[in-house]
């Protein structure tokens, strides 16, 4: 942080707003992607990232990782994928993918820099950063809706003896080989670690599930698919959905997880849940018993679960799918740009105030491609607000 002595005080030292300067908060697919079509359009963006590293989230995701994806749906603009990628790219090959993009774009990336709130200042916005203050007349906030990891305040919970993690903080099966572990949360994450753990040497597995999800089986064109089926409404995007569901999937009921009653574009309107996308071999282990579905947690004590249905088990360890919050609170709370639930009222590069916009707060199958539609859009207003802005209209009519 720079700081200077005044009065006996230490003041943070302002950067002086420069004509046209766009700073973005986040150096992950949304933020790098509006850097990049920014500067298609000849706008230089400095992007601040808390991290140490471009794609900090990603990196610290668990091993096995895959996105739900295909490459062909999960491309940013301007970029493929390198030769050799997999179909369904992995958490490496995913970072090296944003890695060669901040260099293919020669994007300006500050690390180390967490924006703890932005105002508004008069000629645009002032952002307190962990590395002083920076004035803009345009920001992105790119930080994403999985932001900060989540674990429920269940009773009980500081109590439990054995280990409690996110799984932000699963890495690998290796330290739970013949545990018995229980995984909270049936989205992607949920159902991939209990694969993971069933293959990986868990002496048994169980998946704590509150309302029965939506499931998908993992494939190259589904993202495709999925785009077109849901532009058809919900209703009728529900009912084709289910019946390709039922023909891929199957009835799970024997096994604790019924249709649910609400479809897949139903809930992700509501509720921004996405269906859980899974591989066949997820899917059999649960058939065959690998991966048991017990009921949601309704409580923690010193050696055990209570679940809502009333049974208790004593795993030796729990691992909490239970998703993660936007965190926008500190940054953005005061401007009331969030609605109750701390989601971003405007979204999709529509601006939230004057020179404000969030991109990447969509829920939606393939959404890392989809970020470049965000980016796209925002990037071609700022260039048309920046051209008329007082800043450059001072500049255009100074003396030379």
């Amino acid at each position: 942080m720079v700081l200077s002595k005044i009065r006996g005080r230490q003041q943070r030292t302002v950067a002086p707003m420069s004509n046209g300067r766009v700073v973005i908060i986040g150096a992950g697919p949304g933020g790098l992607a509006c850097a990049a079509e920014l500067g298609r359009r000849g706008i230089h963006a400095t992007v601040l990232e808390q991290g140490g590293a471009i794609g900090t989230a990603w990196r610290g995701r668990y091993d096995r990782l895959r996105l739900n994806s295909s490459r062909w749906f999960a491309k940013l603009p301007g970029a493929r994928y390198a030769s050799g990628t997999g179909i369904f790219p992995s958490r490496e090959e995913f970072v090296g993918y944003l890695e060669n993009y901040v260099e293919r774009h020669r994007i300006d990336v500050r690390l180390r820099t967490r924006v703890e709130r932005i105002d508004p200042d008069g000629r645009g916005w002032l952002l307190r950063t962990s590395d002083g203050d920076m004035g803009a007349e345009q920001v992105i906030v790119a930080t994403g809706f999985a932001n900060s990891p989540h674990i429920p305040q269940w009773p009980g919970r500081d109590r439990f003896g054995g280990p409690l993690l996110h799984v932000a903080e699963y890495r690998n099966p290796e330290p739970f080989k013949g545990a018995d572990v229980l995984v909270v949360g049936s989205g992607c994450s949920g159902m991939e670690i209990a694969y993971d753990l069933a293959e990986g040497g868990a002496g048994r597995v169980r998946m704590a599930v509150r309302t029965s999800p939506n499931i998908m089986i993992r494939s190259p064109i589904g993202a495709g698919i999925a785009r077109v089926v849901l532009r058809l409404g919900n209703e009728r995007a529900d009912r084709i959905i289910r019946a390709a569901s039922r023909r891929e999937v199957g009835d799970l009921s024997e096994y604790g997880l019924p249709v649910p009653e609400e479809g897949v574009a139903t809930r992700l309107e509501r509720l921004g849940v996405a269906p859980a996308i899974i591989d066949h071999a997820t899917l059999e282990a649960i058939k065959a018993g690998r991966i048991e579905i017990v009921a949601g947690v309704y409580s923690l004590d010193e050696t055990g679960v209570t679940l809502t249905d009333r049974t208790r088990i004593e795993p030796d360890a729990i691992v909490a799918a239970t998703g993660y919050r936007r965190a926008l609170e500190p940054v953005v709370g005061h401007l009331d740009v969030l609605d109750e639930q701390g989601t971003p009222r405007a979204v999709a590069g529509v601006p939230a105030a004057p020179g404000l916009r969030f991109v990447g707060y969509v829920p939606y199958p393939a959404q890392i491609g989809l970020l470049g539609r965000e980016a796209r859009r925002a990037a071609k207003a700022i260039a048309r607000e920046l051209k008329t802005s007082p800043v450059a209209r001072q500049v255009a009519m100074a003396p030379a």
